[in-house]
């Protein structure tokens, strides 16, 4: 992730993001992952854009036992 890739998004590309995190249906698990990472990143950078999308990237804490 650059921050000219970060700065690049606007709300209607946060929202096509969002869309194909949603329909979760990709050709390959790393190209999930992808979106995933540049919405974690958008998350922690772009906050204002990500907020309507944060359910997307939260992870439920599990127990390791």
């Amino acid at each position: 992730m650059t921050p000219e890739l970060i700065a690049s998004f606007d709300e209607a590309s946060t929202a096509a993001l969002a869309s194909r995190l949603d329909e979760d249906d990709y050709p390959t698990p790393f190209a999930g992952l992808q979106d995933w990472h540049l919405m974690r990143a958008l998350a922690i950078h772009r906050p204002e854009l990500a907020r309507p999308y944060v359910h997307l990237v939260d992870q439920e804490p599990f127990d390791e036992d």
